[in-house]
């Protein structure tokens, strides 16, 4: 995995579920390729851990997909990963402090997920206090000739349009899982 060129925290759409998003290159060094079973996200905030274990990506300008299994060339490909919550009654709030973002693949055939990545960003008392008020959000964009994440707030105004194709895969979702209950 490549250093992800932005990380964002924040509310996902109008429905406002915590989400983390980043945008990097998945690689093989086998020339045969990978196939990636699953995602996650795990954030780490002093003594407190969530993980992010539902798997949405696409590229820029294509459709969204629910992560379920995605084949990693030699090439690498190149998409947004949307990591959100389970609907189990968890609420997550994105509180000021340094996190720690961890990345992680299971592979098929694999026993376990595996870390790929770890990175560290910090939201201030400022921004954690706009994304509660104002449902913004922070982006972390990487700046290569500084070698760290510049964070900004996206403010989302009430008729902001929202990813209605990532709302209807989350749906289908929940459906599903509220039909089997």
């Amino acid at each position: 995995m490549t250093q992800p060129t932005v990380v964002y925290f924040g509310p996902d759409g109008k429905r406002g579920y915590p989400k983390v998003f980043l945008r990097t290159l998945l690689y093989s060094t086998s020339r045969r390729g990978q196939i990636v079973e699953s995602m996650f996200v795990r954030l780490r905030r002093r003594e407190s851990i969530q993980a992010f274990n539902i798997w949405v990506y696409g590229g820029a300008g294509s459709s969204l997909v629910r992560g379920s299994g995605l084949f990693v060339g030699h090439e690498g490909v190149a998409h947004n990963h949307h990591f959100l919550l389970q609907e189990d009654g968890t609420n997550y709030e994105f509180l000021a402090g340094d996190y720690q973002v961890e990345v992680y693949v299971k592979l098929v055939n694999s026993s376990k997920s595996e870390l790929l990545w770890q990175l560290k960003v910090s939201l201030t008392e400022q921004q954690a206090s706009e994304m509660k008020r104002e449902m913004a959000g922070v982006y972390f964009d990487w700046g290569s000739d500084s070698d760290a994440y510049h964070s900004r707030i996206d403010r989302r105004p009430d008729d902001e349009n929202y990813d209605p194709e990532l709302l209807s895969i989350l749906a289908d979702t929940f459906k599903g899982k509220k039909a089997k209950r």
